[in-house]
């Protein structure tokens, strides 16, 4: 479920292990993060229980979460970005944060998140609604 190997973490990402597209993105994230920064907790694993993080289901499913060392969380694209500057890519990071590429950013993740499921040709009755 989520990879405790290095105390010295920055980020710990809640990521759906039965999406392809967030697959592909935490295999590459797993394969930059050579000083086990990220903590990977997969919400699919059958052990997972959100209610131990105050939380539900619903709430992980709908947006990417981030915890930080200190608790706080995090969510949407913040966590990629905190992601990427865990493996060492915080020249990128910054980019991401200029007004017009932030703003661009954050709507198409909110646009993708809403979608997923659609995308991730996962949908039935239950989890896709008309979005």
């Amino acid at each position: 479920m989520s990879s405790e190997v290095n105390k010295d973490w920055q980020v710990e990402v809640f990521y759906d292990g039965e999406c392809p597209l967030c697959l592909r993105e935490i295999k590459l994230l797993r394969r930059f993060d050579r000083k086990d920064r990220i903590r990977f907790t997969d919400i699919a694993d059958p052990s997972f229980s959100p209610s131990s993080f105050g939380m539900t289901m619903k709430d992980f499913m709908d947006e990417i979460q981030g915890r930080l060392p200190n608790g706080e969380w995090i969510t949407g694209v913040e966590v990629f970005r905190r992601l990427y500057a865990a493996v060492g890519l915080k020249p990128v990071v910054a980019l991401t944060r200029l007004p017009g590429i932030s703003h661009g950013l954050e709507l198409g993740y909110r646009v993708f998140a809403r979608n997923r499921l659609r995308l991730t040709g996962r949908c039935d009755d239950r989890t896709c609604k008309v979005n």
